[in-house]
C-alpha cells in the first residue's frame, strides 16, 4: 500500500494461503493480494510485473528480518468484488 500512494487507499486485502519451512529451511509463503477492480489488480502488478516484483522484495525483507529466516514469498494478485456491506469478505 505504500508504494501505491493513493491509487488504491482501502481496497486491498492480503490472504496468507501457505507457509511452510522447506527440508532446505527456506520459508515459503503463499500469498494472495485482493483487490476490488480489474484497474487495481493492473496498478498493484505494474508495468511488466515492476511493482508486485518491488512489494514482493520488500515484504521478503520484511518478513526476513522478522523471522530470521530466508523466506521465499510467491504473491498473487485476485479480484474479489465487494459485498453488499462494502467489504470484500
Amino acid at each position: 500500500m505504500h508504494l501505491t500512494r493513493e491509487e488504491v487507499p482501502h481496497s486491498i486485502a492480503v490472504a496468507i494461503e501457505d507457509m511452510r519451512v522447506q527440508e532446505n529451511g527456506v520459508v515459503y509463503i503463499g500469498a494472495v493480494i485482493f483487490v476490488e477492480r480489474d484497474s487495481q489488480k493492473g496498478i498493484i502488478i505494474g508495468k511488466n510485473g515492476a511493482m508486485l516484483k518491488e512489494v514482493g522484495r520488500l515484504a521478503r525483507q520484511d518478513i526476513e528480518a522478522l523471522l530470521g529466516s530466508k523466506t521465499y514469498l510467491e504473491l498473487w494478485v485476485k479480484v474479489k468484488k465487494t459485498g453488499a456491506t462494502g467489504s470484500m469478505c
